[in-house]
């Protein structure tokens, strides 16, 4: 294998939330009588954490004197309540378990809060991904390398041995500055030209060619 270790990104690479996250913000949004988002407005925002997501979606953002307040409501909520909607994408299941066949390490690192990561990854993935990083003390969220570094650690993999896979800017901004090889996925939340555009290391259109990218056999 051309990389013994696979770290990916949770929102729109390997599950689709996009439903439980529109549902947790316009329940906020309706709470405080402010108008609801559309689904694709709530797409747009996400990649960035919890804290730039509302402030996208809070009128006046991060100077609404109820931001913080709304900030964390919205974060007990969502994790109560993550897991309605969301769903592997298809393919996912079978391209980790090849993976895991294959004797690849695999984790998750996300700009998720900890504890949401934690019970999404348990939930969806328990039996094939063991190591996963959220936003929590002393890990700042991506684009900052941290998460995908403690990953590393945590797996015992160095860099170069190392494949990280995302669906947005943000992801390939954090696996340049981790240092590592990046392949972008098509299937989320970002559009394959505009993915196309930061010209990374590989560009998959379906969670299978991930195995051949991960034996050195993708483009």
């Amino acid at each position: 294998m051309r990389y013994t270790a696979v770290i990916f990104d949770m929102d729109g690479t390997l599950l689709n939330t996009l439903g439980d996250l529109e549902d947790s913000v316009n329940h906020m949004l309706r709470k405080y009588g402010y108008p609801e988002k559309s689904e694709d407005e709530v797409r747009k925002a996400l990649g960035n954490g919890a804290a730039y997501l509302m402030s996208r979606m809070v009128p006046g953002g991060k100077e609404n004197p109820l931001f913080g307040q709304i900030l964390e409501e919205y974060g007990a909520y969502y994790q109560s309540h993550c897991q309605i909607r969301t769903c592997p994408y298809e393919g996912v299941p079978e391209v980790l378990e090849k993976l895991k066949k294959r004797g690849v390490k695999l984790a998750i690192v996300s700009n998720k809060g900890d504890g949401a990561v934690q019970e999404l990854n348990r939930y969806y993935f328990g039996e094939a991904i063991g190591t996963a990083v959220g936003e929590r003390p002393g890990i700042r969220r991506k684009p900052w390398p941290d998460s995908v570094l403690e990953a590393l650690r945590i797996l015992g993999v160095p860099g170069e041995k190392a494949l990280y896979v995302g669906d947005s800017e943000v992801d390939y901004e954090t696996a340049k500055r981790a240092g590592i090889a990046c392949a972008l996925v098509s299937w989320g939340f970002r559009d394959r030209e505009f993915l196309r555009s930061f010209s990374p290391d590989y560009l998959a259109d379906s969670p299978l060619e991930l195995e051949e990218i991960a034996a050195g056999a993708g483009k």
